[in-house]
């Protein structure tokens, strides 16, 4: 694992925060044209992914970027996750690991 450029766990709302580094986030793919795909947050706002999605997506989608814009992470690394994903329990992890508990998210 490499713990020098960490990924910061982020929703939509999160994403602001962190514009320039790297995170990663879970969405619910709504839309995929080729290279950008329009996805819902964990808490319910649209997040553009940019790059090249590796094959067919399911319907949840972790993403590991480059925060580029407060709205837009430009993908290094795609993982499916499923049709069913736990929505709330993601949510309520990226707050932990950026608010009091950070320093257990590395």
């Amino acid at each position: 694992m490499d713990l020098s450029n960490p990924a910061v766990f982020v929703n939509a709302e999160l994403l602001r925060m962190h514009v320039g580094r790297r995170v990663r986030a879970v969405v619910q793919v709504i839309r995929s044209d080729g290279s950008t795909v329009t996805g819902k947050s964990t808490d319910e706002q649209q997040i553009i992914i940019k790059g090249h999605a590796p094959g067919p997506l399911s319907t949840f989608v972790e993403v590991f970027g480059i925060a580029d814009t407060p709205q837009s992470i430009l993908a290094e690394i795609w993982t499916n996750f499923g049709d069913n994903f736990d929505t709330v329990s993601y949510n309520r992890i990226c707050q932990l690991a950026n608010g009091e508990y950070k320093h257990l998210f590395i």
